[in-house]
């Protein structure tokens, strides 16, 4: 077997579209399996001939009550095969979730007569805990669309002759919350902000107005050249690891100006030499 993929995470944050997306690249995928049966089934699917990558889909729909033995039984998977599994966990804020379970209309499967769609949002959490703490691929769905979704699953899960180092460049607003994925937040909350010159806010980070205002802000002008300086000293050291991904957010209040603009200088910057992806979160580019 070359390649094996162990994906978990709540209801709701997208292991369907995660499954789908790998069974389209030629995996053998299976849903749903109770944690306890995975180390049988691995060797059992080894001994079968033509299944070269393999994706598990783990959630608490299933014997939740198992999940608690997390750590025992990756530590017996990566005994019963020479291949380190890579573990996807799939995460999204609790307000995400809900109104994605609102606009589908469908049941949480932990949720009842005794439980709130909340209630079993957070008892879901409590269940997972053991699986995101093993994880080595946090991806934060919270503010992705299907197709972004699928990008990013491609760029982090599917082995290439390259096995570079993916960079992935997030600009968000606090007032919507940290990307969860983040491996590096750079706040850029106290720069001067164009929000309060009038004709200027309108505009975004990306726009001629605020970038040649920029060019003459030193402050903002500081703190990019502090950020380029710290990713461009440590990169290579990072892809010397073990590591395929890097997420760097760059975050301001509202999320259209100063992190769009810190967040796109260094994406040109890195561009060249990297495989890297830049998303400003808040202006839906």
């Amino acid at each position: 077997m070359q390649q094996m993929i162990i994906i978990s995470g709540l209801s709701g944050s997208g292991k369907s579209i995660a499954l789908q997306t790998l069974e389209d690249e030629g995996f053998f995928c299976i849903d749903n399996l109770p944690i306890t049966f995975i180390p049988r089934f691995i060797e059992e699917i080894q001994q079968r001939q033509g299944i070269s990558r393999l994706a598990i889909g783990v959630d608490a729909r299933s014997f939740p009550e198992d999940l608690a033995e997390a750590e025992s039984i990756f530590d017996q998977i990566e005994a019963c095969t020479s291949l380190k599994p890579k573990i996807l966990f799939l995460d999204a804020n609790d307000d995400v979730l809900i109104k994605r379970y609102s606009h589908t209309r469908r049941r949480h499967p932990l949720s009842g007569t005794e439980k709130s769609l909340t209630d079993a949002i957070n008892y879901e959490r409590e269940l997972l805990s053991p699986l995101r703490l093993r994880a080595n691929i946090l991806v934060d769905t919270s503010f992705l669309n299907v197709h972004e979704l699928r990008s990013i699953l491609k760029q982090r899960l599917i082995e290439n002759s390259k096995n570079s180092l993916f960079i992935n460049i997030v600009s968000f607003g606090y007032r919507n919350g940290v990307p969860l994925d983040a491996d590096f937040v750079f706040d850029a909350r106290m720069l001067t902000n164009p929000h309060w010159i009038p004709h200027l806010r309108e505009y975004t980070g990306l726009d001629t107005e605020i970038t040649n205002f920029f060019a003459d802000t030193e402050d903002i002008q500081e703190f990019y050249n502090d950020i380029a300086t710290f990713i461009t000293k440590w990169l290579p050291t990072f892809k010397k690891g073990t590591r395929s991904y890097l997420t760097i957010a760059i975050g301001c209040t509202g999320g259209k100006h100063r992190s769009v603009y810190l967040a796109q200088r260094l994406f040109e910057l890195l561009q060249a030499d990297n495989n890297v992806l830049v998303k400003h979160r808040e202006i839906n580019i």
